[in-house]
């Protein structure tokens, strides 16, 4: 009889103890639950702030007295590796940038601005900038056209960013035909894919950064590309936004 009490005893306290496991067991899935929604609901916020501060910074607000190139956003923590410098060659390279149907000239200087060469010609041998767009015109205070968003808004770049702010004009003239990164105000480290060309004089202000950096120039075709696309305006008679032609990269090739 002793026995069979302190065997049922023995049960009872392995029965409590499974039961006592189990709801440490219960405890923890549902805590790890908690925190993963947590952790969710905190990463949709904190996307949401980062979208709508974009959203802000893009849209140039009202009153605005200077136009300048659109920023190149921060990219994402799965950012791709930023092209070597070496792959400028110190070299001067020669090319043909299409819009449209309007072609460019230009020459990229590698020896000048090897970082933003660099990047320009690895993104354009790998066919990064065919089909996209140039989003931005500015036709009053500063006369350039931006390209190279994927996302055709001035939001996008190729998973990476760079710095430092290479051959900027200490002068802050950009002569008509100068081609020059885009980046984020106050921020040398975040040019990435856009870029814009200035098809007329203009003086661009530098900022906490500095300047933009120049990475080449347009050698023939800039009086095409002022009728065929500038000329004509931008969307809604404004002086800073869509152009009024939609413009498309047909083509970017150097060698």
């Amino acid at each position: 009889m002793a026995t069979n009490d302190r065997q049922a005893r023995e049960e009872r306290s392995r029965l409590r103890t499974y039961q006592a496991r189990q709801e440490v067991h219960r405890r923890a899935v549902r805590r790890r639950t908690r925190d993963n929604v947590i952790a969710g609901v905190a990463l949709v916020v904190v996307l949401a702030l980062a979208t709508a501060a974009q959203l802000f910074y893009f849209s140039g607000g009202p009153g605005t007295p200077e136009a300048e190139p659109t920023p190149t956003p921060t990219p994402s923590a799965e950012a791709a590796e930023v092209p070597s410098p070496d792959l400028a060659e110190d070299r001067t390279w020669v090319g043909a940038l299409t819009l449209n149907d309007t072609t460019l000239s230009i020459e990229l200087d590698g020896a000048a601005a090897p970082q933003a060469v660099a990047s320009t010609v690895s993104l354009a041998d790998s066919g990064f900038y065919d089909g996209l767009t140039c989003h931005r015109l500015t036709t009053e205070g500063i006369f350039v056209l931006q390209c190279g968003d994927p996302n055709g808004d001035g939001s996008g770049g190729p998973g990476y960013s760079y710095g430092p702010i290479e051959n900027a004009p200490a002068d802050d003239v950009y002569p008509a035909g100068t081609i020059a990164m885009a980046r984020q105000g106050g921020a040398a480290e975040s040019q990435g894919s856009q870029f814009f060309i200035v098809y007329e004089d203009s003086t661009i202000p530098s900022d906490a950064a500095g300047g933009y950096a120049v990475i080449g120039r347009v050698t023939d075709g800039l009086d095409a590309l002022r009728a065929d696309i500038t000329d004509q305006g931008v969307a809604d008679d404004a002086t800073d936004g869509a152009p009024v032609r939609p413009v498309s990269i047909t083509s970017f090739v150097v060698e």
